[in-house]
């Protein structure tokens, strides 16, 4: 910490009080956060293991093992693509080396030379476990060597010997020689939690680590060295526990957060309108919604330079889905980044992006593989706003492709789209015309708010004709796609279009059907859904995901909570078949939501019999 400038950026791990005061933050906001008062560094909500500092770019503690590294990956990749010379130091402990995100985020720095010093304080236990039980390779640094990150191991008990190794491998960071990485082996004399009733080691070890106890060793050291003189030992431990008691006084006296204001800080209100897109299109365009997506893209690389694409396979390949085809031509590697197989990876060093100021895009090739990265998008991306007090928010896009239809079975058929719906901070939209798919990107991007856009795969090669929108899309609303007085068709993505044949259908039997297009999922919309009931009675939900937990029974339960005495009918819902998506086309049509099924359901609503 000593070899860090103020600009520097530190990760650190959950027990990083240390870190946090080492000219971070204040001891007093330090006592109070860990009391959980609105007095702390986090206004209380984060607690012992969430300490965060915006101004003193203390990037907080992680309580997720691991978590923290792919955060530091994207800090050091902002800075470097802002030409801002700077280090991201990244503490974390010996478990943290069994993590995918572990490989995941080594890889990434070693393969864009990014300034981040990786610091594993390798206690030998993690939680509970030795690390002769853990790991195979227990020479730690052997892993960050495998991987590319020059590494060198040191007595983590020695304070002369890592500020040594430290300089050494800070002076090459600001050198631009890439990421380094030291393994200081020490070792935790307290239990690893309250609750920890230490079985797997005995006293006797204890006992012995204790003996080569850093600050003694130290001390002992300056006072042979001449450097600390009789009395000044004490004087000095006499001023720390004059500042501790000062910070306990503070934490103690001051006022717990209002139960009314819990709310502030899930996500982030615009500091200002959004602009129009710049390069709107002034006349009608036939287009593809391929077409209409990479147009989004093109505008927001070429009229704000924070922006940048990373994910598999979008450059050299063209996107899985060829929707980034030419980009990398177009704009080059630094911005158009194709990035390895590593889904957590990539998405938190997105994160850390954003938080270091860029505008980052990020690819997942398909739902299923968001799974990977669930772990950052949830844990990271939507609580950090909140969890840190209002200290960072998270301006970042996730782009996915998302749904079934195109033969290629259970694990690429998904369309999960409603499991992101259920967590607050994130925003979660789905295009299913072309005017939200050419310009919901530049509404998004806008957003202080992590934003995941779904994108059907079946909509990428479906045409039609784009009416422009000079002044772009809100990505806050519902849309009624058609009105009517009859029955109310809700959906949204893939399901639109057939939606909409349907209420043509329904119209040739005199059935005045009102589709409404959801196009966000979170925060939902549910002025224009109770609205829209309130004028037709009836409601039919048509929602790709399977019926059980599924999006569709959260609105059926929204509109019987708010709107229950308008309805004339049971509310119906179309869903998937609650089977994995099979492989034969026969079989994947039957089990999907289709036109038919959606006219069933609409005459059910209507009173005719099933």
């Amino acid at each position: 910490m000593h070899g860090l400038k103020p600009d520097d950026a530190v990760v650190a791990t959950y027990r990083e009080h240390g870190h946090a005061l080492l000219n971070r933050i204040p001891m007093d906001r330090v006592m109070a956060e860990m009391y959980g008062k609105v007095a702390g560094c986090s206004r209380g909500r984060g607690g012992s293991m969430h300490l965060f500092d915006a101004a003193a770019r203390f990037v907080g503690g992680n309580a997720i093992v691991g978590g923290g590294l792919p955060l530091a990956v994207g800090l050091a990749l902002a800075d470097k693509l802002a030409g801002r010379s700077r280090v991201t130091a990244c503490f974390f402990g010996d478990g943290a080396a069994a993590e995918g995100a572990f490989h995941e985020s080594l890889n990434l720095a070693a393969l864009w030379k990014l300034p981040v010093l990786f610091v594993c304080e390798n206690n030998r236990y993690a939680m509970g476990t030795a690390l002769r039980y853990s790991h195979a390779q227990t020479e730690l640094f052997r892993k960050a060597e495998a991987l590319g990150v020059p590494a060198e191991s040191v007595d983590g008990m020695d304070i002369a010997r890592v500020e040594a190794a430290s300089a050494r491998m800070l002076e090459a960071l600001r050198a631009g020689d890439g990421p380094r990485f030291l393994e200081c082996l020490t070792y935790r004399f307290r239990a690893h939690s309250m609750f920890d009733p230490e079985l797997y080691r005995d006293k006797a070890e204890v006992e012995e680590w204790k003996q080569r106890d850093p600050i003694p060793r130290l001390w002992k050291w300056m006072q042979q060295s001449g450097l600390l003189h009789e009395g000044e030992l004490e004087a000095l431990e006499a001023d720390i526990a004059g500042e501790v008691d000062r910070a306990v006084a503070y934490a103690e006296a001051a006022e717990w957060e209002p139960e009314a204001s819990r709310f502030e800080y899930v996500t982030r209100e615009a500091t200002a309108a959004p602009t129009p897109p710049p390069a709107a299109e002034p006349e009608p365009l036939e287009l593809s919604f391929r077409e209409a997506f990479r147009l989004g893209l093109i505008e927001a690389l070429e009229h704000d330079e924070r922006v940048f694409m990373m994910g598999e396979d979008i450059g050299h390949y063209g996107g899985c889905y060829a929707v980034s085809r030419g980009l990398l031509e177009r704009f080059g590697p630094e911005r158009i980044r194709d990035t390895p197989l590593s889904e957590n990876g990539f998405t938190g060093a997105g994160i850390g992006a954003a938080l270091g100021g860029a505008r980052p895009i990020v690819e997942i090739m398909t739902v299923n593989f968001s799974l990977l990265a669930m772990d950052q998008i949830v844990n990271t991306a939507a609580t950090l706003l909140h969890m840190s007090g209002g200290e960072f928010d998270v301006p970042l896009v996730i782009r996915m492709a998302t749904g079934a239809g195109r033969q290629v079975a259970a694990q690429h058929s998904h369309s999960l789209e409603h499991w992101y719906a259920h967590v607050p901070g994130l925003k979660v939209l789905a295009p299913g015309t072309l005017e939200d798919a050419r310009h919901m990107l530049w509404a998004a991007l806008q957003d202080p708010n992590p934003v995941l856009i779904f994108e059907h795969v079946l909509l990428y090669n479906r045409e039609g004709r784009m009416t422009p929108r000079p002044q772009g899309v809100d990505i806050h609303r519902a849309a009624i796609r058609r009105p009517g007085g009859d029955l109310s068709l809700i959906t949204y993505g893939g399901s639109l279009p057939k939606t909409l044949e349907a209420a043509e259908a329904l119209a040739e039997e005199g059935i005045d059907a009102e589709v409404v297009d959801l196009r966000v999922l979170r925060p939902l919309d549910t002025t224009t859904l109770i609205e829209s009931v309130s004028r037709t009675h009836r409601a039919v939900i048509v929602d790709e995901a399977w019926k059980t937990g599924s999006l569709a029974g959260e609105i059926a339960a929204i509109l019987v909570e708010q709107a229950f005495w308008t309805l004339d009918a049971p509310i119906e819902r179309v869903c998937t078949d609650e089977i994995p998506i099979p492989y034969p086309q026969h079989l994947e049509n039957a089990a999907l939501p289709q036109v038919a099924d959606i006219l069933a359901a609409a005459r059910r609503a209507m009173g005719a019999a099933p």
